[in-house]
């Protein structure tokens, strides 16, 4: 891995990063208090769970650049549909993508076969 992030930047290889976020989506129980000149904003300690999302996120090593879905579960199909969009959309010409990610259950080559057409 510490070979991917410490090589140049070769033509026609794509270098992405790859991770995800489960996040609890919250509301306020109670409306804040507006800010007082050099103060912060008030709020209260109480919430309202509003459900859940996953935040999939992409980098490119060379460029910089982002890329993100939302979803509403995190599962296998999650993150095969991700990596089918990143690459159809963001990648097609590409040669060659290394890709580094996490040995989380659901990123293996088993999902792909489950849920894209081949």
């Amino acid at each position: 891995m510490l070979d991917v992030y410490s090589a140049p930047a070769a033509a026609g290889v794509v270098r992405l990063c790859f991770d995800e976020r489960p996040c609890q989506l919250l509301d306020h129980v109670l409306t804040p208090l507006p800010p007082k000149p050099r103060a912060t904003q008030k709020e209260h300690q109480e919430y309202v769970r509003k459900g859940v999302c996953n935040v999939l996120l992409a980098y490119n090593l060379d460029t910089g650049q982002r890329h993100v879905q939302v979803t509403t579960t995190k599962n296998k199909g999650d993150y095969a549909r991700f990596m089918d969009w990143l690459v159809q959309t963001h990648y097609p010409e590409a040669a060659k993508i290394q890709l580094v990610q996490d040995n989380y259950s659901t990123h293996t080559y088993g999902a792909f076969y489950e849920h894209l057409p081949l």
